[in-house]
């Protein structure tokens, strides 16, 4: 079904913070009708982290929608601005990243989008802003550099915050937001998108446009989706995320865990349901808490995944949660018989990236043991096969209790001397960590290979 112009416009700023102008996006989509002609519209992304999450795919959706309108989306994987580091939301200057990491995360950047836009080649446009901006001369820089003044620039919040504070703002940082207004020049956008962090460099864009004598692009901004702790924006760094690469169980039981407040929000920039349908799901009265999250968690999970996945995560978190039963096939995990400590049974079962980590989950009681919670980080935990550990609601491991042997038991069962040069050569390569090892133990596997070994060597 063909939108009107109005009907268009309607849908495109569904979500959005704030749009400049108005007036002149009617204008732009009722040429390009008339024409027959897609509007470009440009999302600037720097690769400065490798992974996407539902915070990143608001405005992705915002995109696709434009794209499903018949329009060409641009997406400029800024690889040379990277280099420089945007300062947007910093109270200092982002590390410059080197080539190698800038490609990998573009890559990972681009599959990753590619779960959310159209990626055929009339309606996606890729762009590295290395093509044009390591070609600029020094003239054309001051050239692009005298577009702007430094009371201009100044107004930006994130620089006037760290003047006021006496933190340093250096000149190269200046040239990020001229160079991102460069590419919209270059590239002849129409429309660019961003959150709320990027309206700056966006009106930036409009600006040098003008100043080259090219029409001035729409700027649509959007807003930046809460995390899961309903308090700061989704960041992987603080954990509060749905990566859209994550398992479906794991999908699922992130989006439940939301608040019943946040749920609006996350339908209205998540989902394409209807206003009316959304008022009617968020409204305790018409529709429980439980049911329209459940019915939010599948519309997330089906997006990354399939109909079946979603189906599937439902009835997992059902069976873990609801009716507190574990799931099934949950995995093995290999550890010797020696007592261990709450806090480094959970790091041995990563289950935690680092010892802090793991204390704190301690402490708050995400930790059981055969369902008895623990709170001592430091209470010794004497592991028995089929033991099972559980870590939050969604991380659960079986115990399989390693048997470990002494030098001289090793040396026994194998039938040779502990102190023969052929055995210390073995031990050597099949556990050349050995003598750092606070227990002096060797494990089945190590045991076999020295046996093997030696077996060779004879």
């Amino acid at each position: 079904m063909t939108l009107t112009i109005a009907e268009q416009i309607e849908l495109l700023k569904r979500g959005t913070v704030e749009v400049f102008r108005d007036d002149e996006l009617a204008q732009r989509l009722t040429e390009s009708e008339k024409t027959g002609k897609p509007l470009r519209i440009k999302l600037g992304m720097d690769p400065t982290a490798p992974d996407i999450h539902l915070g990143h795919t608001v405005v992705l959706r915002k995109l696709r929608q434009f794209q499903d309108l018949g329009h060409k989306a641009v997406l400029i994987i800024g690889d040379y601005t990277a280099r420089i580091g945007d300062p947007t939301g910093q109270n200092s200057t982002r590390p410059m990243l080197n080539a190698d990491q800038i490609k990998a995360n573009a890559e990972t950047y681009f599959e990753q989008a590619g779960k959310i836009l159209d990626i055929s080649e009339d309606k996606l446009e890729t762009r590295f802003n290395s093509e044009w901006l390591e070609k600029m001369t020094t003239m054309e820089l001051i050239r692009l550099a005298g577009k702007k003044t430094v009371a201009q620039m100044l107004q930006r919040d994130s620089f006037k915050k760290r003047l006021e504070a006496d933190v340093d703002v250096y000149m190269h940082e200046f040239l990020y937001p001229l160079m991102q207004g460069y590419d919209s020049y270059v590239i002849e956008s129409d429309v660019e998108l961003g959150g709320t962090d990027q309206t700056f460099n966006n009106l930036v864009g409009r600006d040098i446009q003008r100043a080259y004598g090219k029409p001035r692009q729409i700027v649509i901004i959007m807003p930046i989706l809460v995390g899961l702790d309903g308090k700061e924006k989704m960041s992987k760094s603080k954990g509060n995320y749905i990566g859209v690469t994550d398992q479906p169980n794991d999908m699922f039981g992130k989006a439940m865990s939301i608040s019943d407040e946040m749920m609006e929000n996350y339908f209205a920039l998540l989902t394409n349901l209807p206003t009316d349908e959304i008022a009617q799901l968020t409204d305790p009265s018409k529709t429980h808490p439980k049911e329209a999250k459940i019915i939010l968690g599948k519309m997330i999970v089906e997006q990354f995944h399939c109909t079946k996945a979603a189906e599937e995560a439902a009835t997992h978190f059902d069976t873990v949660h609801a009716k507190k039963q574990l799931p099934d096939n949950i995995p093995d995990i290999e550890i010797p018989d020696d007592p261990i400590s709450a806090a480094k049974l959970v790091l041995h079962s990563k289950f935690a990236s680092t010892g802090g980590e793991a204390k704190r989950m301690v402490k708050q009681g995400a930790v059981k043991i055969n369902g008895k919670k623990i709170v001592d980080p430091n209470e010794q935990i004497s592991p028995v096969s089929d033991m099972k550990l559980s870590v939050g609601p969604r991380k659960h491991a079986n115990l399989m209790v390693t048997r470990l042997h002494t030098l001289k038991e090793a040396a026994k069962i194998i039938g040779a001397s502990d102190t023969d040069k052929a055995f210390q050569d073995a031990l050597k390569k099949c556990a050349p960590d050995f003598a750092k090892r606070p227990n002096l133990k060797l494990n089945q596997n190590e045991l076999d290979c020295i046996k093997d070994a030696l077996n060779n060597h004879n």
